[in-house]
């Protein structure tokens, strides 16, 4: 299994909206549903950092999500583009294969 995890500073005012978008039956998730590769995904807030949040995507391989972003190239751009203004700083910390 593939999961690409990511490192948000939300903007106070946005974290509704935000939550609302990245939780797993977001517009993310939903846009991701569209391959049948998707296996989830995870929003974490941080307890001691309250304006910071993870999320983990999970895929079958790395090869699957690189085959849905050029698939969906144009749709990913748009909901970055329309959510890109919720967070002060957003980071891809890594990506990683796992074991289950």
């Amino acid at each position: 299994m593939f999961v690409i995890l990511w490192e948000f500073e939300v903007k106070p005012e946005c974290q509704e909206r935000f939550e609302r978008v990245y939780n797993p039956h977001g517009d993310w998730v939903r846009l991701f549903l569209r391959d049948p590769r998707f296996r989830g995904s995870q929003l974490l807030r941080d307890p001691s950092r309250t304006h910071f949040y993870f999320t983990l995507d999970f895929w079958d391989s790395e090869s699957a999500y690189q085959d849905f972003r050029s698939a969906h190239r144009a749709s990913y751009e748009e909901l970055d583009r329309a959510t890109e203004t919720f967070s002060l700083k957003e980071r891809c910390i890594g990506s990683f294969t796992i074991s289950l």
